[in-house]
């Protein structure tokens, strides 16, 4: 039941952002005939969604941000998990920030409220219910109790993960990028239970969003055949330069975020208008350097071709963009924004490399998929979800070696640079401030 609700939440909250991207590109023409006033509204409808955003997240604890964070948090018992007023704020919140043109993901928020969904779920069946035993009773009832208590606060935890994990399957219309999700990044475990109660979350809340998004892949891909193995080389240094790209992120997100802290004089809610209204200014400039990205990555693997002038513009815009969003204290993530730079990183790269290939090499299309699971893995340190997360969002079931060997040379070499994977940096930022 509870994984059901994840679905139609999650499923609500893709569908109401699609007609928000709608409404925003409906906007954006209508504002191109009015010539140079008319570039200022874009900067204004941002700017105010952007404030707005804000001011619904502070008044609910972690709902700014991504929320994974928080939700790894309550796994490793630092945090408290939170229901009330979280799932509104989120939803609403999120939906003006992204469906602003913040570059921001659906997948924080989603992940967030499946999390107090699976909490709710677990209160409202008293799970937590042996844990509230006082002391001298469960000193009078013996070992017994305590173990029941025990049981039921771990399984309480388990069903905020577990739901967790089918909110990143829903925005993604991913299962077992989920599960991965669950247990490589979050749990950093498997457990038969976890996996269970995540694979029984996962399916079911996928099935029901897809009555309201439908079952079509995410990002289809043209086609991408098996690149030919002596490219896998080739793969394992395009997934070394994407795992510095990563570290190199993850570091401006995490360093954004302390500068904006030091700016004490300067209200939250018009600091975040501030950043609306320059991510509005760029997308009265070019709407692809705004967004969560699906359009840019979309375009990228289908052929549409963009010169590299375009894909450098586009992917330093971007690279700058995405942590100046997530510093805007709204509800959103950073799935999303990587897949869409790690799609131009891919791309750029085949571009540069493509004089060097002989005939019969991958395509610029196979170069953008494992740049998208690359860069994700370079940020957060989860390779098996990044190449998993990527074949389910694509259908790019052909290009697994080259993702998983991708993958591996961007989680080591972000490693080797000395970068802390993003959510741990987050999580640990968020309980400093506490």
């Amino acid at each position: 039941m509870a994984g059901a609700l994840v679905g139609l939440v999650g499923g609500g909250f893709r569908w109401c952002l699609v007609h928000a991207d709608q409404l925003r590109g409906s906007v954006l023409e209508a504002a191109a005939g009015l010539g140079a006033a008319g570039r200022l509204i874009p900067v204004v409808l941002t700017a105010v969604g952007a404030a707005a955003a804000c001011a619904i997240a502070q008044r609910v604890p972690h709902a700014a941000g991504s929320g994974i964070q928080h939700v790894e948090a309550v796994w490793r018992h630092e945090a408290e998990a939170r229901t009330a007023w979280l799932l509104p704020a989120k939803f609403l919140g999120g939906l003006i920030a992204i469906g602003s043109g913040l570059v921001l993901g659906r997948e924080g928020p989603i992940v967030h409220m499946g999390a107090a969904i699976g909490s709710a779920a677990g209160r409202r069946g008293r799970l937590d219910a042996a844990d509230s035993v006082d002391s001298v009773d469960a000193e009078d009832s013996g070992d017994a109790e305590d173990a029941q208590g025990a049981q039921g606060a771990e399984d309480l935890r388990m069903l905020h993960i577990a739901l967790g994990g089918a909110g990143l399957a829903v925005a993604f219309t991913a299962p077992l990028g989920g599960l991965l999700f669950v247990c490589e990044e979050v749990t950093g475990t498997v457990r038969p239970r976890l996996v269970l109660l995540t694979l029984v979350g996962t399916v079911t809340a996928v099935a029901c969003s897809q009555l309201l998004v439908g079952d079509a892949l995410v990002l289809p891909l043209s086609d991408a055949p098996a690149p030919p193995l002596w490219m896998l080389p080739v793969f394992l240094l395009s997934g070394m330069t994407a795992g510095a790209l990563g570290a190199a992120y993850s570091a401006l997100v995490v360093r954004t975020l302390e500068v904006c802290d030091r700016l004490t004089r300067v209200p939250l809610v018009a600091r975040a208008a501030v950043i609306g209204a320059g991510v509005g200014a760029l997308m009265a400039f070019d709407p692809l350097l705004t967004g969560g990205g699906d359009q840019l990555s979309e375009r990228l693997l289908t052929g549409g071709s963009l010169t590299v002038a375009a894909l450098v513009l586009c992917l330093a815009v971007r690279f700058v963009a995405g942590p100046l969003s997530y510093a805007a204290a709204t509800p959103g993530g950073l799935f999303a924004p990587l897949l869409a730079l790690g799609a131009l990183w891919g791309t750029l790269t085949h571009a540069l490399a493509s004089p060097l290939l002989p005939a019969g090499s991958a395509g610029a299309a196979a170069f953008a998929v494992v740049g998208m699971a690359a860069v994700f893995t370079g940020v957060v340190r989860a390779p098996l979800t990044g190449a998993v997360l990527v074949v389910e969002m694509t259908g790019s079931g052909a290009l697994l070696l080259p993702l998983l060997i991708a993958c591996f040379a961007a989680a080591v070499t972000a490693d080797r640079l000395g970068g802390e994977p993003v959510y741990d940096a987050l999580r640990r930022r968020m309980l400093e401030r506490a």
